[in-house]
């Protein structure tokens, strides 16, 4: 049974940072490209950031700069860390992995990060 366990959320100021974590369990972590995707209420989910097994990484236009996606094979484990953090990143995050072999994807409960004042 495949699991995705995010931690890390939670309520940040504007400018501040914060580091997810996701946790996999029930996949060949190595072969499967991970990736976190957002959505804010009223929006669909778009994708934030993807990292693939050698750490070839992708993001969107709105986070690059600001966030770093990483993973260590060793812990199965994907982390998004989240520097100048604004109102607009306000979202429920989404861990989500993909196998390069099967192209079976999954997605994690989600985990709120709110940026207020």
């Amino acid at each position: 049974q495949v699991q995705l366990v995010e931690s890390g959320g939670g309520l940040v100021q504007p400018g501040g940072s914060l580091r997810l974590s996701c946790t996999a369990s029930g996949i060949i972590f190595s072969a499967n490209v991970m990736g976190w995707f957002r959505q804010a209420p009223g929006n669909e989910r778009e994708l934030v950031a993807t990292i693939t097994s050698g750490s070839i990484t992708v993001y969107a236009d709105s986070v690059k700069g600001r966030f770093t996606i990483s993973r260590d094979n060793a812990k199965n484990t994907v982390y998004l860390q989240m520097d100048s953090l604004r109102s607009e990143d306000t979202a429920v995050y989404y861990c989500y992995h993909r196998s390069v072999r099967s192209g079976f994807a999954g997605w994690g409960q989600g985990i709120q990060v709110t940026v207020s004042s």
